[in-house]
């Protein structure tokens, strides 16, 4: 696994980037997780609706080919893209989502955050409040797309749409999470520390999808 921190770039290159290696990679080339943050953007995937935009705020609408609905990026919040081939990584679609989420969950509760599932609306909830988004597209058994965490992203955009499709939704960054005044929390670290846990996080359950298939509800 090749980890590429690529720091703060421009989505349409980077989704581009993804697509072409996806589209070139062949049976040894080896699998990639990139962390990175992005500008200001909203991403609408293939399912995604217009009405789901409720308010123009100047921040531009990028039509993409991951599955679900219209979601936020912005800087402070770490995006974790995984460039996996699902059949060396003996990974079926549900257990890869599943370990996906697993990942960010037990980031969030080495820092004593009690995190989440919400049946039906895929992602990380803490007390209802939407922490992480997750989309995949799945071409040729591979996978690109991935995850989003909020670290210390501006939420105020989150209100010109209906996040994941769902009006109303909550949602919630890290920096709020943790108790004022905790020195050892993630109030102080960077963006860039918690995209390393949380690739650490990532493999370390793609690890253990190699030990056999999940069993979950």
């Amino acid at each position: 696994m090749i980890i590429r921190s690529l720091g703060c770039v421009a989505y349409g290159p980077t989704f581009a980037a993804m697509q072409a290696f996806t589209a070139e990679r062949t049976a040894d080339t080896p699998d990639e997780l990139w962390l990175c943050e992005h500008p200001a953007v909203f991403t609408q995937g293939l399912s995604g609706k217009p009405e789901h935009v409720l308010h123009d705020i100047g921040i531009p609408v990028v039509q993409i080919d991951r599955g679900g609905q219209i979601t936020y990026h912005g800087p402070g919040q770490v995006v974790a893209y995984l460039l996996l081939d699902l059949r060396r990584q003996q990974l079926k679609v549900r257990d890869m989502v599943w370990r996906i989420e697993q990942a960010v969950i037990n980031v969030l509760a080495s820092h004593g955050v009690a995190a989440g599932r919400m049946a039906g609306a895929p992602g990380v909830y803490v007390a209802g409040a939407k922490i992480a988004a997750l989309g995949l597209r799945i071409k040729g058994g591979c996978s690109y797309h991935g995850v989003s965490l909020n670290v210390d992203v501006d939420l105020a955009p989150y209100a010109a749409i209906n996040p994941c499709g769902y009006a109303g939704m909550p949602v919630t960054r890290l920096r709020d999470l943790l108790a004022t005044g905790d020195t050892g929390g993630l109030k102080t670290m960077s963006t860039t520390q918690v995209g390393t846990q949380l690739a650490e996080a990532l493999i370390l359950q793609l690890q253990a999808a190699s030990l056999g298939p999940l069993e979950t509800p």
